[in-house]
């Protein structure tokens, strides 16, 4: 069988013999969802798929090297989301957008912090100021209260114009 060669394991009886009952894309067909059936013991379970081009290293400020990591990316986005009103889903659709980005638009397969914190930065800007402005604190250790002052003053005051805002990236930081 095919999870057989692919290593694909039930969750519950560990075994390898298992198969596919449906498969469905989800997020604009950057995810495939399968819904698989084990083989040994009958128990349901979804696997999840994702295209991915290259593997992707992360150059640290300290010059440390690590792995991307999406689900580190996506804890800190929907921490800085936290009790506002940005949906799951468009949380999904942001870390896909960078991810997808990075893997696209890079030509090292290593790529600075600093690019990942400004893309981040730019589509929480887009998304929700509020957010924008936790994330951004954190990133950048804000350690005075005119660090705060100085961010907030640049967003404009409608939140309608914050998806055009074309805020210069040497005064933003």
């Amino acid at each position: 069988m095919i999870a057989t060669l692919l290593g694909m394991r039930c969750p519950y009886c560990n075994s390898t013999d298992s198969r596919v009952t449906d498969s469905r894309p989800d997020i604009e067909d950057a995810i495939i969802r399968r819904r698989r059936v084990c083989n040994q013991c009958g128990a349901k379970f979804t696997t999840v798929e994702r295209v991915q081009m290259r593997d992707l290293l992360i150059r640290k400020n300290s010059g440390k090297v690590e792995q991307f990591d999406r689900e580190k990316l996506r804890r800190s986005i929907k921490l800085a989301c936290r009790n506002r009103d940005v949906s799951d889903d468009q949380i999904e659709k942001l870390v896909t957008s960078i991810h997808r980005r990075l893997e696209t638009e890079t030509t090292d397969d290593s790529v600075s912090s600093a690019l990942v914190g400004q893309m981040v930065s730019d589509s929480l800007l887009n998304l929700d100021p509020i957010a924008f402005v936790r994330f951004v604190s954190v990133y950048r250790k804000f350690s005075k209260i005119s660090d705060f002052k100085k961010i907030i003053n640049q967003i404009p005051e409608a939140e309608t114009d914050a998806a055009v805002c074309n805020l210069p990236k040497a005064t933003l930081f």
